[in-house]
């Protein structure tokens, strides 16, 4: 009979991601997913918008679920992009026109509200 690998080896061990979003991370997902193309939502935003949460929990879900939706058009309060794949998330943001300074969003003109 085979052994089971060592835990204690970290060669039982495994990156947690996707499996089913909670009440709040269906939530979340949803207001990002309506984000219109060429305009973002700050992390801060989506959890004000929803009433609840923090920019924190809202970057939980999307370190977790980011892929089902454009998780791009969520960045920091700063304009900067989702610090876990700032090119990425610079190259698809451009490729949308969404207003630049740099390397940063311009906030002003291309943070979207909700309505």
């Amino acid at each position: 009979m085979p052994r089971a690998a060592s835990v204690s080896a970290g060669l039982g061990t495994r990156v947690v991601s996707g499996g089913r979003p909670t009440p709040y991370a269906a939530l979340v997902l949803a207001v990002v997913d309506r984000i219109p193309r060429g305009r973002v939502m700050s992390y801060g935003d989506v959890a004000e918008y929803l009433g609840g949460g923090s920019a924190r929990a809202v970057g939980a879900v999307l370190s977790r679920h980011g892929h089902e939706v454009p998780w791009q058009r969520v960045v920091l309060s700063t304009g900067e992009p989702a610090p876990s794949h700032p090119d990425e998330a610079l190259r698809l943001l451009r490729a949308e026109g969404v207003p630049m300074r740099g390397d940063r969003v311009d906030m002003a003109r291309a943070r979207w509200n909700g309505h």
